[in-house]
């Protein structure tokens, strides 16, 4: 018997040898110390052998099933080792190489426009407010001097979510609200998106924006209105550039007015951006009517305002000489690349 335990050492030991996987060691150890291995085998067979001879045979078949078990753990062991290491090796980096370039984002160029407002009425003492999108009928329509049954219903076709509520046409719904929260003095501005069932085309969107601005103060006037307006302009289109003031109707305002800037393609002279005319509209303004201050809860004999419409859309078209205002909305990237800052 002990000649065949030392066949059997250096089988097992020989074919362990030669293993490379995780699978083959399994199949090993069941094959040589499972229940129905080859070492437990001789343990059963020690029954035919005698007395004397089983305690000493029984001493070398534990030590040689305690020898495979540890060459077995060692030979997992080195496996395991080497895997990890083909694994390092695989996924080595070369950390001199160049990285790849991360591509940043840029600001929309609405967003660019918007900024530069905000900065420009900030300057000038203004706040930025914000109003919801979702208005009532009170605050887009009747606290701004436009009942029911009035005509200016008719330019602004409204999409009406139920009968009291709405998207809102105007940003100038905010200073119905801004009005009755604050008392005067007032310098706001409210930037935000507005809705009207306009067709898609070159200049309309049923999607646009706007920003509002309202003053209400003591003592104030048109040449105010014309003062902030100047400045506005200026900082946007450049130190020479002019504005004007042409009659107009707003039911919220009187008296009213639609604001040009003179081209600054042409100076003024008339080119194909401003169809010959050497001027180009960008906004609607006015004094405040004194019914909407008083809705508003402020005395109209003691305080007047202006309030001014900027479409920013418009102004961003007229601004980067963009010809479609669907190419705001498109979201393509080699159109929105060129404003990347």
């Amino acid at each position: 018997m002990k000649e065949q335990l030392e066949a059997l050492r250096n089988e097992a030991l020989a074919e362990l040898a030669v293993l490379s996987d995780a699978k083959q060691l399994e199949d090993f150890r069941v094959r040589y110390l499972g229940k129905k291995g080859s070492v437990t085998a001789l343990l059963r067979g020690m029954g035919a052998l005698s007395a004397e001879e089983r305690p000493v045979m029984g001493q070398l078949v534990n030590q040689l099933r305690q020898e495979l078990e540890s060459a077995l753990s060692e030979k997992n062991t080195a496996l395991q080792q080497a895997q990890q290491e083909a694994q390092l090796a695989a996924e080595k980096l070369d950390v001199t190489m160049p990285g790849k370039k991360i591509k940043s984002g840029g600001l929309h160029p609405l967003n660019v426009v918007l900024d530069d407002l905000i900065d420009i009425f900030q300057s000038m003492g203004f706040d930025v407010v914000d109003g919801p999108e979702v208005e009532t009928d009170y605050y887009n329509f009747q606290a701004l001097n436009v009942p029911e049954d009035h005509p200016a219903r008719d330019m602004q076709d409204t999409f009406y979510l139920a009968d009291n509520l709405l998207l809102r046409t105007q940003t100038s719904a905010a200073q119905a609200r801004t009005m009755e929260e604050r008392k005067p003095p007032i310098r706001i501005i409210c930037p935000g998106r507005v809705y009207r069932a306009d067709e898609v085309d070159a200049t309309h969107s049923p999607v646009f924006h706007q920003i509002e601005g309202l003053v209400i103060d003591k003592g104030i006037t048109m040449c105010d209105l014309k003062g902030v307006l100047e400045q506005f302009a200026q900082e946007i289109y450049g130190k020479e550039t002019k504005v004007r003031f042409r009659p107009s109707f707003f039911p919220f305002t009187e008296p009213s007015v639609e604001v040009d800037v003179s081209c600054s393609e042409c100076g003024g002279t008339g080119c194909r951006v401003c169809k010959g005319a050497g001027w180009i509209e960008i906004l609607g303004a006015g004094m405040v009517h004194p019914s909407v201050l008083r809705m508003g809860g402020i005395d109209p004999e003691e305080y007047t305002g202006f309030a001014f419409g900027i479409g920013l859309d418009r102004l961003t078209t007229t601004r980067y000489k963009i010809s479609d205002i669907r190419l705001l909305f498109e979201n393509d990237q080699r159109f929105l690349e060129q404003f990347d800052r």
